[in-house]
């Protein structure tokens, strides 16, 4: 749930969430709140709203519910304001501007941390991978991926756009950073080959010396 925000912002927050999976509603009134939170899993509270005290509405939603998780957005937040609002009982706060993939990632944080919820899809382009059914789709199209192709495309996924070096890669899907660095090459190739047989996509890049960086 959203509350009180621009509506362009708005719009663009909402098209950013959906595209990742997330039901996004909006309220901006404290009334509201009373007959849906039982609904909601996270609050974003938009501090620029003219009809809401965002500080004001963390104290209010918390006492509503002690467990709901609450992220609370501003365009300038002091030190004390901040403090403020961890005082108040919100679990994360974000200063504007800040980029859309950020804020979805610290939902999915906070999501994880408060019910334990493991992440059932991931999207990316014109890739969607059903965690649970373990399967992968490109352009709708079913693509037949092995074990480790499965598992070391998710991994990037989930980490698009960062840069990660070699071991840590090695670590985290083969649970092994002795292997041979090239083994990542191998396997990257192999999976380019079903997921970007024409290689237009320029899904992965290398960066000479770390790694590799997907996006």
């Amino acid at each position: 749930m959203i509350i009180g925000e621009d509506e362009k912002l708005l719009e663009l927050k909402q098209l950013h969430l959906l595209k990742e999976g997330f039901e996004v509603v909006k309220f901006d009134a404290f009334y509201a709140l009373e007959n849906h939170l039982k609904d909601i899993h996270l609050l974003l509270i938009n501090n620029a709203s003219p009809n809401i005290d965002g500080m004001e509405f963390i104290e209010y939603a918390r006492k509503k519910d002690s467990h709901i998780p609450i992220i609370f957005i501003a365009e300038k937040l002091s030190e004390e304001d901040i403090e403020q609002a961890f005082a108040n009982g919100a679990d994360d706060c974000l200063v504007k501007p800040f980029g859309l993939r950020e804020l979805v990632c610290r939902i999915k944080v906070l999501l994880k941390r408060t019910y334990g919820i493991k992440q059932e899809r991931l999207i990316h382009q014109n890739i969607m991978m059903d965690i649970t059914q373990r399967s992968c789709t490109v352009d709708e199209v079913d693509v037949e991926l092995t074990k480790l192709e499965f598992d070391l495309l998710s991994f990037f996924i989930q980490h698009k756009n960062m840069i990660l070096e070699r071991e840590y890669i090695l670590e985290s899907v083969w649970h092994d950073s002795s292997m041979k660095k090239r083994t990542i090459n191998v396997s990257i190739n192999r999976l380019l080959k079903k997921i970007d047989p024409n290689n237009n996509q320029n899904y992965f890049t290398a960066v000479r010396g770390i790694g590799y960086k997907f996006g």
